[in-house]
């Protein structure tokens, strides 16, 4: 029987430390290489906190799955921001392209059935960190995006 072990690492900066070494060491798998392939597989969410997952099916075989960091994340990196204001406090703003970009990435994660849906998701969130999307509040966003202002956009990306 397969032993599956998740946690959260930092982007492309996984260790033999914690959380993933205690929980690895117990299991006879070589958390060496473990670590190896997590970071070669996340070196694209560098900074970011990555959801994975390990299976160790035997002391040699395991498998890895990646997750993908939360949508407040990926705004709060497209912003080149630390942090998000927690507080309605505008600290950037995002394009459409930047909000579809993430919404593409997180879009297997997220409920929404269409893109439209999921850019919906994305500027509510952009909004409650402190981001304005196309110099719009997220409210507005998200309502020219089902007024159909930004279809074209969309369709390019669909």
């Amino acid at each position: 029987m397969a032993n599956m072990v998740e946690a959260l690492v930092p982007g492309g900066k996984a260790s033999a430390g914690p959380p993933l070494g205690p929980a690895l060491g117990p299991l006879g798998v070589n958390v060496a290489q473990v670590v190896a392939k997590i970071n070669e597989q996340t070196k694209d969410l560098n900074g970011m906190q990555v959801p994975v997952k390990v299976i160790v099916k035997s002391r040699t075989e395991f498998e890895i799955e990646v997750g993908t960091p939360p949508t407040s994340a990926l705004i709060i990196k497209e912003m080149g921001l630390e942090k998000g204001s927690g507080d309605k406090t505008i600290l950037g703003d995002l394009t459409m392209e930047q909000v579809l970009k993430i919404a593409n990435i997180k879009r297997k994660g997220l409920l929404s059935k269409t893109l439209k849906h999921a850019a919906r998701e994305v500027i509510g969130t952009a909004g409650s960190l402190g981001a304005t999307i196309d110099g719009m509040p997220s409210k507005e966003a998200q309502l020219a995006v089902t007024s159909g202002k930004y279809d074209e956009i969309f369709e390019a990306k669909a």
